[in-house]
């Protein structure tokens, strides 16, 4: 089967008619995600493009500083997950999952997003703990969206659908880390924790909420 056979099999068949019904609370956690993804983008660009003050919070300062090393990739990275938060509503969406357009997005801005994620955990803020963090999750995504676009490409409905939700859940564990990260800012002087410290804590429960909760919900509903 050829290329143009092959997505004509995944438009006409690999996009259900309707989606699993959704509980409410999902539905706002995934909104909430979005907004503080777009959000942590905006605030990660502005401090990329600011020149550095010595009048931040200490902890802070030290975050832009390592990023304003590593500028170019984070560029990369930043942007490239913005495209891709901005494109997740339409790939659900029921006027537009079907498009072949919004479908080769997904799968090819998540996939620089993915490996945009290796390339910076080279070094990461939070030290091993958030490298293995990282390495264990974004390996996670990147193998949830290969098989996502295996069975859209095969035709496989639910198949793709399942695999689809494990890598958006996955992919806005990044959001959820930053309640957690707040919480560990918010305890530190408690703590005496810095950045360095927390940030590989923090990867861990927030990715792990997402992943547990979608993982949890599809097996009390199977797609």
């Amino acid at each position: 089967m050829n290329r143009s056979a092959t997505l004509s099999k995944a438009r006409s068949v690999a996009v259900p008619r309707s989606l699993p019904r959704v509980p409410r609370v999902l539905q706002a956690g995934f909104w909430l995600c979005i907004v503080i993804g777009i959000a942590v983008v905006l605030r990660r660009a502005l401090a990329l493009w600011r020149p550095l003050t010595t009048s931040a919070p200490p902890d802070l300062l030290r975050l832009d500083t390592f990023f304003k090393t590593h500028t170019i990739l984070t560029y990369v990275h930043i942007f490239a997950a913005l495209v891709f938060v901005c494109v997740l509503p339409f790939v659900f969406w029921s006027r537009t999952r079907a498009s072949t357009m919004v479908r080769l997005l997904f799968y090819t801005v998540g996939t620089i997003v993915g490996f945009s994620a290796f390339a910076m955990v080279v070094h990461p803020v939070g030290g091993a703990i958030e490298g293995a963090a990282v390495i264990f999750y974004d390996g996670l995504f990147l193998v949830s969206l290969a098989f996502s676009c295996s069975a859209w490409k095969m035709g496989q409905t639910e198949k793709s659908l399942r695999w689809t939700l494990r890598a958006t859940a996955i992919s806005l564990g990044i959001a959820t880390t930053r309640p957690v990260m707040g919480i560990f800012f918010a305890t530190s002087h408690l703590t005496h924790w810095t950045p360095e410290q927390f940030f590989g804590p923090a990867f861990w429960v927030g990715f792990s909420i997402n992943t547990l909760i979608m993982e949890l919900w599809l097996r009390k509903h199977p797609v």
